[in-house]
């Protein structure tokens, strides 16, 4: 995942890069937006994420936590922030029997290009 610090999946994500833009307004700072589905029971190592993050659930259902906070669920049609560098500890389908997906839009300092 291109918009992670640091991530080693406990299984592979589906990611689908959607957009990816410099803001005009915020020199340096771009807008990048990815769509990540979770096959059934799937999840992420922890990692931290280096820009903020703003997720908006697609389908199915979705655990969170962020350091500091309770694991929380979320469903299609909600959604939270993620502030830039602090620890995620949760993310993850909270099915076993069907796929989750979300949209997950970052901005933050421009991405290097390899």
């Amino acid at each position: 995942m291109a918009a992670l610090v640091a991530a080693v999946p406990a299984r592979a994500t589906q990611d689908t890069s959607l957009l990816a833009v410099p803001l005009t307004r915020a020199p340096g700072q771009s807008l990048e937006a990815l769509r990540v589905t979770y096959a059934p029971g799937e999840a992420s190592r922890p990692h931290v994420h280096g820009r903020d993050a703003y997720v908006y659930v697609l389908s199915g259902r979705i655990r969170s936590q962020v350091e500091g906070q309770p694991v929380r669920s979320y469903v299609a049609g909600q959604s939270w922030f993620e502030p830039a560098g602090v620890r995620h500890l949760v993310s993850a389908n909270a099915s076993d029997r069907a796929p989750a997906s979300m949209l997950v839009v970052f901005v933050g300092v421009l991405k290097a290009q390899p």
